[in-house]
């Protein structure tokens, strides 16, 4: 990995845990996440489980940027299952709710459940995701969508590291635009989709563009 600078803790996974599978929602997400765990020298596999995201062109920009990622620094990539149909039916009567409500912590239930499956069956001791390096995320809501996971599992951790301290949301956007990853503005879910661009038309901006490049501080 390039020095960056940035003064790195090594990391250790919790309770001697030997592999780990990183739920990633995204490669701007996952990019600061995935370099600490290099500089780590610890073994981790991509899990791309992410049935929110919609529409299903978001859905495969938003991959294929993970993936071109992962293969670069030669990381394992797990594309699982683009379920949306499941997803809408879970949604159900929370159409309405606002971020970080309960429609959210649905969401990150149904992500987080298919991670610890998936690692149960293939032999990973210890789950985390990158959802929570961003800060228009509740972490403590994360957190405890992937204990609540993960405990259903005997001998199973969900790793609940702070990847944004010391420095670890500023160099999620650093690497991102020296990446040129694809960023949008708007969480992923259809109803994200919908209230970003409520926001934007009450404030006289164009609706979300797909396929654009939104990039930090242009992020409401």
């Amino acid at each position: 990995m390039e020095n960056t600078g940035l003064q790195r803790q090594k990391l250790e996974l919790p309770n001697q845990g030997k592999k780990l599978l990183l739920h990633s929602c995204c490669a701007p997400c996952a990019g600061e996440v995935m370099e600490a765990l290099i500089a780590s020298d610890i073994q981790f596999t991509i899990y791309f489980y992410n049935p929110n995201i919609h529409p299903r062109k978001e859905y495969d920009l938003r991959k294929e940027e993970n993936i071109r990622f992962a293969n670069k620094h030669n990381i394992p990539f797990v594309d699982a299952d683009y379920d949306v149909d499941h997803w809408f039916e879970l949604a159900k009567g929370m159409e309405n709710e606002p971020e970080r409500g309960s429609r959210c912590t649905m969401c990150f239930d149904m992500r987080f459940e298919k991670t610890a499956e998936y690692a149960a069956e293939h032999g990973f001791d210890v789950i985390s995701s990158s959802l929570g390096i961003s800060r228009w995320k509740n972490m403590e809501q994360i957190n405890d969508c992937g204990l609540r996971a993960s405990s259903r599992y005997p001998n199973m951790e969900y790793w609940t590291y702070n990847w944004r301290k010391k420095g670890g949301s500023s160099r999620m956007l650093e690497i991102s635009k020296k990446e040129n990853f694809y960023m949008q503005e708007y969480c992923g879910c259809a109803y994200s989709l919908r209230d970003t661009n409520r926001w934007r038309m009450a404030n006289n901006r164009e609706k979300i563009e797909l396929g654009k490049y939104y990039y930090g501080d242009e992020q409401e």
